[in-house]
């Protein structure tokens, strides 16, 4: 099962030198401005995990397409406060993600709490879906797990549910996924398709405007997967997702392809899963250029 395309007309794709944009005119919700994201090396000097990246995420749904370590899950937790950028600024809804205030001591959950354990305010509508569950399930039973997003979500919100409104909503998010009966199953006894499910529950008890999802179906098997997809379907979220699944890429609006940390092509989903084929089996742009390492000491404008 894929997403259903939208019926407006694709974002041409431009390519300007090494960066390329979207021709959206639409106030972006996610964006990034000459990003770079470095790494210390064990042996002294850096590495760029990203290179000047600058884009826009304006699409409903939107797919990042990229090699195994070419900087897609880094770029994911730029969005989330997981990741700081290094050089240049991360906006989420106009917002420098750098300079927002907190609005709370608590995190949602599915964005920083795992890293850092508290918020900002400009990540506050956004959450992540992990590509391993097990990362972000962490309480003992599934309705306690799903419990304690709804009480973080009402932290930063300022308002308060008894315990017995979270209960009917914990109830209420369950038999929206299909998934009432698991509601007092240890999270540690859930198969892999039931994890993924139940952390997806946990997340959108927060209600995020904006979902980001770091390879979702990887783990899934095909029906699994079919069951992730149909409910990812139903969500009216901005989503985010880094895949290397490119049946699913194609049916996103838009795709971007990140190579080697640099932003390669933006544009409509399906025309750059071709493109992506195509680089793939035949080489990509300026492959085997060696920017990323900095000798030790080495100026890298940080």
């Amino acid at each position: 099962m894929f997403f259903r395309r939208s019926t407006r007309q694709p974002a041409p794709q431009q390519v300007q030198g090494e960066q390329a944009v979207s021709a959206s005119t639409s106030m972006p919700a996610l964006e990034l401005e000459s990003v770079s994201v470095f790494t210390e090396l064990p042996e002294g000097g850096h590495r760029r995990i990203l290179k000047d990246v600058s884009l826009q995420f304006t699409a409903k749904r939107t797919a990042v397409l990229g090699l195994n370590g070419s900087g897609k899950s880094t770029l994911l937790g730029l969005f989330n406060g997981l990741t700081h950028p290094d050089e240049g600024i991360v906006r989420v809804n106009g917002v420098d993600t750098l300079e927002a205030p907190s609005r709370g001591s608590q995190s949602t959950r599915g964005n920083s709490h795992g890293a850092r354990g508290n918020s900002q305010g400009a990540f506050e509508g956004v959450g992540m879906l992990f590509a391993q569950p097990e990362a972000q399930l962490i309480m003992p039973t599934v309705a306690e797990d799903i419990d304690l997003s709804l009480r973080r979500a009402a932290a930063v919100e300022g308002s308060a549910l008894s315990g017995e409104q979270r209960l009917e909503r914990i109830r209420e998010l369950l038999r929206e996924r299909g998934l009432e009966h698991l509601e007092n199953q240890s999270v540690f006894t859930l198969s892999g398709g039931e994890k993924q499910l139940v952390a997806l529950t946990s997340v959108l008890a927060a209600r995020p405007q904006i979902l980001l999802l770091d390879e979702p179906t990887t783990l899934l098997d095909l029906r699994n997967r079919a069951r992730l997809l149909k409910h990812l379907e139903s969500l009216d979220q901005m989503l985010v997702l880094s895949t290397h699944d490119l049946d699913l890429a194609a049916g996103c609006d838009e795709a971007v392809i990140i190579h080697d940390g640099r932003l390669l092509a933006q544009g409509d989903a399906a025309q750059l899963v071709q493109q992506y084929r195509t680089w793939c089996a035949e080489g990509f742009p300026n492959e085997g250029a060696t920017e990323g390492l900095d000798s030790a000491g080495g100026a890298h404008g940080r």
